[in-house]
């Protein structure tokens, strides 16, 4: 599946949760996604679907109805969340008051925060089941910006980690874009690769011994940097 970079967020977000839905049924329920602890492709499905209900009640500015612990028929549960929390961003407008993680903002947060979460979740089902994933470079170097700009921040700003002692420098060659993660002035280390790897080691999915990486700088000042909770 090709992500064009020209798709709007809510676009992109409807056709990521589309991959995911139609990947379930392909992938055996019980399968490890050793990426992510204890995980199976059950708890990934419904993790997903519980962040895709909980988001549609914070952009809606109301608590979510508990979806009770299940049994859960995987597909039927995944396709409602997936529906609620689509038809309510379309429905409120990208301009609408929303609950957020930054106070409040626009409804169209969640247009960017969703499409994220549901992409490098549609990565752990369909690495795990030993599919294929292809993304536009656009959309993987976005999913590193929102680490970089509000994921790191925040985890900053609430206590979750410390700060870097010198920021982290991310440079994406297939998306020309370049970051300084963890504030500002001279990186005491600098990683580059593809967009999508760059991602994917900010979100614990690989480590800076990837070979897709190139790390410019002592290596364990990048493995200090990632081993703080960078994302909740």
């Amino acid at each position: 599946m090709t992500t064009g970079s020209g798709l709007t967020s809510l676009d992109t977000l409807g056709e990521l949760q589309g991959q995911f839905l139609a990947t379930i049924p392909l992938v055996d329920p019980a399968t490890r996604v050793p990426w992510c602890g204890r995980w199976r492709v059950k708890d990934l499905v419904v993790h997903l679907a519980r962040i895709h209900h909980w988001a549609a009640a914070q952009a809606r500015r109301k608590q979510e109805t508990p979806l009770g612990r299940g049994p859960f028929v995987l597909e039927d549960l995944y396709a409602t969340c997936a529906a609620e929390l689509h038809d309510t961003l379309t429905a409120l407008g990208p301009d609408a008051v929303a609950w957020t993680l930054v106070e409040n903002g626009p409804a169209s947060f969640w247009h960017r925060r969703q499409t994220h979460e549901t992409l490098v979740h549609l990565w752990d089902l369909r690495t795990a089941g030993g599919l294929p994933l292809t993304v536009d470079p656009a959309l993987w170097s976005d999913t590193v910006d929102e680490v970089v700009t509000v994921m790191q921040p925040r985890q900053e700003r609430m206590g979750r980690m410390e700060a870097l002692p010198a920021p982290v420098g991310l440079v994406a060659a297939d998306a020309d874009r370049t970051w300084l993660l963890g504030g500002t002035g001279q990186p005491d280390v600098t990683v580059t690769g593809p967009a999508e790897t760059l991602a994917l080691l900010l979100w614990g999915r690989t480590t800076s011994a990837d070979p897709r990486l190139t790390v410019d700088g002592p290596t364990a000042v990048l493995d200090d940097a990632l081993d703080r909770r960078l994302t909740p």
